[in-house]
């Protein structure tokens, strides 16, 4: 299912998302991604936490590893909060990029197998096969509270309002 109402760009090019768009307020998808060790990881795994999911496309680009040290840098301060780090990146990948940026707060998860995430959240650039840049805040209670998807890829997401939103949460 495509959204016609949500435009998102890479490098000033449209691009077309796939999947069903996250809603604020609505019960938030159940999915499975890949974790580090290869092993499937739920978004239930994650229950009773407030949980930050920082979407995407790679781990290669500098906007992409400066979201994940920024938002590696606020889970720091954050209880009661996991970062999921999200994107179609080989969980082979992710792992050395934590580990040679010394990113230990943030769990980064790969939804290259099936695109379980990316779809349930409308967040899949048909173009490349990768997801689009974003973040979703879903709370304790596993509603979703909080959607932002990028409208331009390279850049990078709105963290002051986000974590605003985590706050109102704790």
């Amino acid at each position: 299912m495509k959204d016609s109402n949500l435009k998102v760009t890479f490098a000033g090019t449209p691009i077309t998302l796939a999947g069903k768009k996250a809603q604020q307020g609505e019960k938030a998808p159940e999915f499975t991604v890949l974790g580090n060790d290869l092993n499937p990881v739920n978004l239930s795994d994650f229950d009773g936490k407030v949980k930050v999911i920082a979407v995407y496309p790679s781990v290669d680009t500098s906007v992409c590893a400066a979201q994940n040290r920024r938002f590696n840098q606020e889970a720091e301060k954050l209880n009661d909060v996991v970062v999921l780090s999200i994107s179609c990146d080989l969980p082979f990948a992710q792992k050395r990029f934590c580990a040679a940026e010394g990113l230990n707060k943030i769990v980064t998860l790969s939804d290259h197998k099936t695109l379980d995430f990316g779809l349930k959240y409308g967040f899949v650039m048909e173009e490349f096969r990768l997801l689009a840049r974003g973040t979703v805040i879903i709370d304790k209670d596993n509603i979703v509270r909080y959607v932002e998807y990028v409208p331009e890829v390279t850049h990078e997401p709105d963290y002051e309002k986000a974590l605003n939103e985590v706050k109102k949460l704790l």
